[in-house]
């Protein structure tokens, strides 16, 4: 009796140990996540002069003059360049999303000659980077005549099968066959069995991929960088690029702290008010229903 006690308080000791390690470990990982945005914003507040004194964990009084100086620099427009990155990333993430549910829908609620071998080969673009395709896809837009254009940015999001085969996963976990041929039972054709019920069943996965996919837009440097010449159409992060490339006599890395500051914050709010479905999406696509 006294062994099976002491068996019992060893492994509720292991357990509260291991409970105590798992926690520790995420706390640190947190604070390390948050420290370098804590780091950005003080990095924010200081002049070109204090940054050059080098590291420093409190803020200083320069923010607002950075900001300032910051959104009316003559050499970039910020918030033009903000508005020209939300229109693609926003454009990007609504057609990725829509169009890749879709397809996810087509190829998890139909059975067809072919099925396999078309996930295969959409499997199978999924493993080709985009960089081997740039140069080729550069000179299809300037033949085109597509460059200084944001079609070229916008549109090709509607074939991503990362976040196809997501989607498709995700159905297979939250989406019987007996729902569908329920509603086409009832007469539903097959585009207002997925605006109207497939749909909402997967919002989860929805928000899920708008956040990581507005993210991927938002962020995206290179395929713009080849395709926007025009100043009026530059995005954020060729901006950050132009701004941190400035002539040395004239570089102040206050007013690009600042600038990346304001370029994150976009995603920041974004995430914020996506994550209850993002944490509840991932959850619900991992466990089969």
């Amino acid at each position: 009796m006294s062994k099976k006690i002491s068996d019992n308080t060893l492994g509720k000791i292991k357990l509260t140990v291991l409970r105590v390690i798992v926690y520790a470990i995420l706390v640190f990982l947190t604070f390390l996540c948050l420290f370098f945005f804590y780091l950005m914003i003080v990095n924010a507040s200081r002049s070109n002069a204090e940054l050059a004194t080098g590291f420093s964990i409190l803020p200083k009084g320069n923010f607002f003059v950075n900001l300032k100086n910051a959104w009316n620099d003559a050499s970039i427009n910020i918030p033009r360049g903000m508005l020209n990155s939300l229109i693609i990333a926003v454009s990007s993430a609504v057609i990725t999303t829509y169009f890749s549910a879709l397809t996810a829908y087509g190829i998890h609620a139909y059975n067809f000659r072919g099925k396999k071998f078309v996930f295969t080969f959409i499997m199978a673009i999924m493993m080709i980077p985009s960089q081997v395709s740039a140069l080729g896809f550069l000179q299809l837009m300037t033949k085109w005549n597509l460059t200084d254009s944001y079609i070229p940015l916008i549109v090709p999001g509607i074939a991503a099968p990362v976040v196809f085969f997501y989607m498709k996963q995700y159905m297979e976990s939250v989406l019987p066959l007996d729902v569908i041929d329920a509603a086409r039972v009832d007469g539903s054709n097959e585009f207002r069995t997925f605006n109207t019920i497939v749909l909402p069943m997967i919002k989860p996965a929805i928000a899920v991929q708008m956040i990581f996919s507005f993210v991927s837009s938002w962020n995206n440097y290179f395929i713009p960088a080849l395709l926007l010449n025009k100043a009026e159409l530059k995005t954020v992060p060729i901006m950050i690029a132009q701004l941190r490339s400035a002539d040395y006599s004239k570089f102040d890395m206050g007013k690009v702290y600042m600038f990346i500051l304001l370029a994150i914050l976009p995603v920041m709010i974004v995430y914020i008010i996506l994550s209850k479905s993002i944490i509840k999406g991932v959850t619900a696509g991992s466990v089969k229903g």
